[in-house]
């Protein structure tokens, strides 16, 4: 149960239980017990081991500052001052940095799952194109047999191999699993390569399946594909980005 304070609001806005949150986990996630991507909050081998380690809420605590003070010192001295203030002030403003992150990704994330299928399917060809591939085909709305995308290193397809598409804009359904990637990897060629596009991811079976495969099948997710987006933004036409338009938001680094 929260508190009347925990449960207020700032006075310049924003929730106050929730900032509180986040700079809890500024230790955990120096101390390598937490990672966090996106949103995405996930516990590593070494935080799960110090949840058994330290069942108590204090010595938890205890232990995670420990390693949080020999991180900390760890760390190139800016300056001779002593500020007291100063770790604080970087704190707040790593927390200002995840928050935005956050809010920018879930933002992307409810654009790519509103967009049409088949515009979903011209942005993955208009990034193919960014990266340097030749597309030769997008399939039409309808039936496209499993592929959606052909494409090819050369203009004239000469050059092997030939890369075949398949796009799913399927955000809030279930991730792919291992029979949805075998019905993908049917319709691959001898020397064919593969690219699995799908917003929702891929289950853990079917990612062991595309490694372990003899044919050469590369899954991109929704992190991937914005992650490729961004990597190749200047190589788009200008087009293509009225697609997905992002522009960047700068943040001053801390020392760390």
């Amino acid at each position: 149960m929260l508190t009347e304070y925990e449960a207020g609001d700032y006075e310049t806005g924003g929730r106050r239980f929730e900032k509180i949150v986040r700079f809890s986990t500024v230790a955990p996630v120096k101390a390598g017990w937490l990672v966090k991507d996106k949103g995405i909050w996930t516990l590593t081998p070494e935080g799960e081991a110090a949840l058994h380690a330290y069942p108590d809420p204090e010595q938890f605590i205890r232990a995670v500052g420990q390693l949080y003070k020999k991180w900390k010192s760890a760390q190139p001295v800016a300056n001779e001052v002593d500020d007291p203030e100063g770790e604080l002030t970087e704190e707040s403003a790593s927390i200002t940095l995840e928050e935005a992150e956050e809010m920018a990704w879930a933002e992307i994330e409810a654009y790519l799952a509103a967009m049409p299928p088949y515009d979903f399917q011209e942005l993955v060809a208009s990034l193919l194109r960014a990266m340097g591939y030749h597309v030769a085909w997008v399939a039409p709305p309808g039936k496209d047999g499993g592929t959606d995308i052909i494409a090819y290193n050369d203009p004239l397809g000469t050059r092997p191999p030939r890369i075949k598409v398949q796009v799913k804009r399927n955000a809030n359904s279930p991730r792919i699993d291992v029979t949805g990637l075998r019905s993908f990897m049917a319709v691959l060629g001898e020397g064919d390569v593969g690219l699995y596009v799908a917003l929702s991811g891929f289950t853990k079976d079917a990612d062991f399946e595309a490694r372990q495969s003899h044919r050469r099948i590369s899954l991109i997710d929704s992190r991937k594909l914005v992650e490729l987006w961004t990597t190749h933004y200047a190589q788009l036409s200008d087009t293509a980005r009225t697609q997905l338009p992002l522009k960047p938001v700068w943040f001053l680094a801390s020392e760390s």
